[in-house]
């Protein structure tokens, strides 16, 4: 058995390595500067047509969406350079004062089209034409290679359809949602005992550093996003992005109100130093809760990264029993802490907080808020989508799109996600 698993390791690393997204530009990437390059010497009139393999190399995305917004982008980038070049050697020709004019006159132009990163691009083409003797044929020749190149990068990716970072993007989530776990149930361990205030701010800093892990996630989220867009390989990508970004939008709140919870147990901390933070029964509370809730922010990831299948409905189970474990816990909790106040009551504000604090957590996991938050999403992201294109946003509705988006989601909510 041992045999067979290191015989099978080597492929399998092979695999993950070929989906790796780096792995993946490099060599989509390099085919396309070839292949771009082989044509336009068939096509071009000059006899090192550069540009087109250039053109395909800056084209070449790792997503559909993005190699059609580059490619369109850089186009217009190289037509506009190439028209003012042609303007400037019609009228002043080249001198060191004309070449200032073109620089700036070609800049102006690229913010007035709209190309983005590609405004130096309509500089350096306007340089680079009105530098040479025949203005003409340079020209041509640019934007024929840049056709070209342009061409290649987008045919590439259709003909090889990009993959879908979905995958990518679920396992940042579930791995930012078992980091929250892991602080949860540091803290949950910690609260029962007489921690030092150092200690308590220890965990305020480490709460404060999840802000750095989800913009990680975000990131990761939105190379998946664009893969859903235009993709051929994928239906129902709107579906896709909105519960994904949804979930990821539920995680960051609960980040927030866990460093709210982790600013209120080092306040707590240094308000009953040298005693521990709560007796003994009502920190044994405290402990199971946070690491209840640990669970169902796991739960609620792994729900909104799983498909339509029995896993997901096994997960949605799986969050409404521990959410419905951690309301009972909740409530024993508030009755104990209850009972410390009217003991004492010097501590009552912090006390509230944290059970304030905790019940957020839950409302925010709940799967029918999560519902609610959901149906807005798709409302909202329609609502836009009928505004910058109402006739394509008509055509959806005739073929039922939304009416499809809706039935999916009312069959199970966690089924979906």
């Amino acid at each position: 058995m041992h045999d067979v698993l290191k015989w099978t390791a080597g492929p399998t690393r092979l695999l993950r390595r070929h989906r790796d997204p780096v792995v993946v530009q490099t060599l989509r990437s390099a085919a396309a500067a070839t292949i771009a390059y082989v044509v336009a010497l068939r096509l071009s009139p000059e006899p090192a047509p550069l540009t087109a393999p250039l053109t395909a190399l800056l084209v070449v995305q790792v997503t559909l969406y993005a190699t059609l917004t580059n490619g369109i982008r850089r186009v217009n980038a190289v037509v506009a350079g190439v028209l003012v070049a042609i303007a400037f050697s019609l009228l002043v020709g080249l001198t060191w004062w004309s070449l200032a004019l073109l620089i700036l006159a070609a800049l102006a132009v690229g913010h007035l089209v709209r190309v983005n990163e590609y405004v130096p691009e309509v500089a350096i083409s306007a340089m680079l034409v009105l530098g040479v003797t025949t203005v003409g044929n340079t020209a041509w020749a640019r934007v024929v290679e840049t056709l070209i190149g342009a061409g290649v990068g987008l045919a590439c990716n259709v003909l090889l359809p990009p993959p879908v970072w979905v995958d990518e993007a679920g396992e940042s989530i579930e791995g930012l949602a078992r980091r929250v776990r892991q602080l949860l149930l540091r803290m949950g361990e910690e609260v029962a005992e007489r921690i030092p205030v150092e200690r308590a701010a220890a965990r305020l800093h480490e709460a404060r550093r999840l802000d750095h892990d989800i913009v990680q996630v975000d990131a990761a989220l939105r190379q998946a996003e664009d893969s859903l867009r235009l993709n051929p390989r994928v239906k129902e990508g709107l579906l896709h992005r909105v519960v994904l970004r949804t979930g990821l939008d539920t995680l960051e709140i609960c980040t927030v109100v866990m460093r709210v919870l982790a600013r209120t147990l080092t306040d707590l901390a240094k308000a009953r130093d040298p005693d521990p933070l709560f007796p003994a029964e009502a920190g044994a509370a405290v402990e199971l809760l946070l690491s209840e809730i640990g669970d169902a922010v796991v739960s609620f990831a792994v729900l909104v990264t799983t498909d339509l299948s029995r896993s997901a409905e096994s997960a949605e189970a799986r969050l409404s029993a521990e959410l419905q474990a951690a309301s009972v816990t909740r409530d024993k909790l508030a009755l104990l802490l209850r009972d410390e106040v009217e003991r004492d009551g010097r501590h009552w504000q912090l006390h509230g907080a944290v059970l304030t604090e905790v019940n957020r957590i839950i409302d925010e996991l709940d799967t029918e808020h999560r519902s609610r938050r959901l149906f807005e999403e798709l409302d909202r992201v329609s609502g836009e989508q009928h505004a910058k294109l109402p006739r394509l946003a008509r055509l959806r509705e005739r073929v039922g799109v939304p009416e499809r988006l809706r039935r999916n989601r009312s069959g199970g909510e966690g089924r979906s996600s």
